[in-house]
């Protein structure tokens, strides 16, 4: 750690972190971008009291510009913002500037700093400590216990094609549940040609589905308790059920005033159009940024609609007359269905803290 410099114990001091798994960096800055010093820290809890006692000993903390708040700083994060301090979220450096200046641990703190300095860093972090951590939490779990059903069946099937004749023919024309249900009742007993470890393997499978399908069973009765409790007005939403909502709440965080208004959320979830004009032109693409399981969520919501609710069946035809296509109908739909979503949320929200 360099020494700390000597001065007015009221100035204004930035200080930005760059974390990993073990240990963060940390450099600060006053108020016109002077260096006030640095320290390494284990990643414990014994090293984020000593930054803090640290940075406030060099002055009035402005604000933490951390990277990585979801991840290796997620701990920092929740630790400062207990002890009252402002949290900037810093993404990582320009790609141009580490290539300029090179690339160290004290360097990319001193970026992060300087970002939150120059105010091109100002997003605030979810807090990460309610329900929609929670839910996030499940909803990983679920995940990935679908992914590994639907390998588990692709791979069945495949062991079920090259299998010997006679255990091929036995199991042609089955629906997907019957498969299943005979394969995982298959005693394959000594292993000593290719038709019994066809059978072992094919039941190995065949038990993965069964038990990967109860544990998604499980996770799915669990989702749909939790955001019914956390956002009952976004559940009561047309086309909007426990998978549609726990992805919404996973976007918004614990924290949702964060997010200033409607349209900083439809960008975050992908829908909003970009200007694209040029000379007499006025024209708008797509944004291709954002949180891409959220704009998928908000995709289904819409397909729901489009077949089932009859406002949104009406807006389509008159839509249809215009001109528009369907995929630009769905476009116009998915920013609708964001502006919903948002009002709900903070309607959940204010009810929540009032």
């Amino acid at each position: 750690m360099s020494s700390i410099p000597s001065g007015v114990d009221r100035r204004k001091v930035i200080v930005g972190v760059d974390t990993h798994k073990h240990i963060h960096v940390a450099v600060a800055l006053d108020h016109h971008g002077a260096r006030l010093g640095d320290l390494s820290v284990a990643a414990d809890t014994g090293g984020y009291t000593e930054l803090e006692q640290w940075a406030r000993a060099l002055g009035r903390v402005d604000r933490f510009g951390i990277e990585g708040t979801g991840s290796y700083g997620a701990g920092l994060t929740g630790f400062l913002r207990r002890c009252g301090h402002r949290i900037v979220e810093v993404n990582r450096g320009d790609r141009r500037s580490r290539r300029q200046n090179g690339k160290s641990d004290t360097l990319d703190a001193k970026a992060a700093a300087r970002s939150v300095l120059a105010g091109t860093a100002t997003t605030i972090p979810k807090t990460a400590d309610g329900a929609s951590e929670m839910i996030r939490q499940i909803k990983i779990a679920r995940d990935t216990a679908r992914k590994g059903r639907t390998t588990a069946i692709i791979t069945l099937k495949a062991i079920a094609v090259n299998a010997p004749a006679e255990l091929r023919e036995s199991l042609e024309a089955m629906t997907d549940k019957q498969l299943l249900k005979r394969c995982s009742l298959y005693r394959p007993g000594d292993v000593e040609d290719t038709t019994a470890s066809a059978k072992h393997a094919i039941r190995a499978l065949a038990k993965r589905w069964l038990d990967l399908d109860d544990e998604i069973a499980g996770h799915d009765r669990l989702l749909d308790q939790l955001t019914a409790q956390a956002a009952p007005t976004l559940r009561d939403g047309y086309g909007i059920g426990p998978d549609t909502a726990a992805e919404m709440l996973i976007v918004f965080g614990d924290n949702p005033d964060r997010i200033k208004s409607e349209a900083a959320f439809a960008k975050l979830c992908g829908t909003c159009p970009i200007p694209a004009s040029s000379g007499l032109t006025n024209k708008h693409r797509l944004y291709r940024g954002g949180h891409r399981q959220a704009n998928a969520a908000l995709y289904r919501t819409v397909i729901v609609r489009m077949r089932f609710h009859q406002p949104t069946i009406e807006y389509a035809a008159r839509r249809t007359a215009e001109g528009l296509t369907k995929k630009d109908i769905i476009r116009c739909l998915k920013r609708f269905v964001a502006r919903e979503v948002y009002q709900r949320v903070m309607l959940d929200h204010r009810a929540r803290t009032a």
